[in-house]
């Protein structure tokens, strides 16, 4: 048994302990050269069998292995997307799925920066349009939006998440949803969001994207004070 299938596997057990993955919800993939693993469609992410992960190629086809999720066209669409991409999640985490449910904050992401953590190990979030479930179109037009993200938010369903590996990934996808629960937490009560040159110094800093002239914080508020969340929600 490959590393990459046990570590799969215990990625899921993992994610499920922090009830990010109700029920038989979720997805998850690891790249290998030019192969995708990727869990089968139905499968209970507290409970994977590493030896019995679904087999792709980049394009999505299906080389081994049970029926794969039928997201996948999310998964190859990240992987094509970016060559560095090693890992994909995709969650129906209840926090981040409720935010997908909201108008987004900006054209390139669907959540402000509110927190540096959230700039640090997640980045820009743009939120697409709703799709059914496994819709092509939607990896499609993932794959090819012109500015940098590595997650977004799919509109009425939930997050899904890239990283330069599995760990990475888990990272981005718990501190998504604990960003999502803190902005619901706050509902319309004035929040200070960062700053223009706050966010792009987290960015630059830790290689995170974050377009600029994105909707960030502010750049007609005086004395870095930030953006207050509660004048733009919608």
């Amino acid at each position: 048994m490959s590393a990459a299938r046990e570590e799969l596997a215990a990625t899921g057990a993992h994610l499920a302990s922090l009830g990010l993955s109700p029920g038989s919800s979720g997805n998850l993939s690891i790249r290998e050269a030019d192969r995708v693993l990727i869990t089968p469609t139905g499968a209970d992410l507290a409970a994977l069998d590493a030896d019995g992960l679904s087999v792709l190629d980049l394009d999505g086809t299906h080389l081994a292995g049970p029926r794969p999720s039928k997201e996948f066209p999310l998964h190859t669409a990240f992987y094509r997307r970016d060559p560095t991409t090693r890992a994909v999640i995709h969650l129906h985490s209840r926090h981040a799925a409720a935010i997908s449910c909201r108008p987004a904050w900006s054209e390139h992401s669907a959540l402000p920066p509110i927190t540096p953590y959230y700039v640090m190990r997640v980045g820009q979030t743009p939120l697409l349009p709703y799709a059914p479930p496994g819709d092509a179109q939607q990896a499609a037009d993932l794959e090819q939006l012109p500015f940098p993200f590595r997650a977004a938010l799919l509109q009425n369903h939930g997050p899904v998440v890239s990283g330069t590996s599995l760990t990475a990934a888990v990272d981005a996808a718990v501190e998504l949803e604990e960003t999502a629960a803190l902005l619901l937490a706050l509902g319309q009560s004035p929040a200070r969001l960062l700053t223009t040159d706050e966010t792009r110094v987290l960015a630059d800093r830790y290689g995170t994207p974050w377009s600029p002239g994105g909707r960030c914080a502010a750049d007609g508020d005086h004395g870095g004070g930030g953006d207050q969340l509660g004048s733009h929600t919608g």
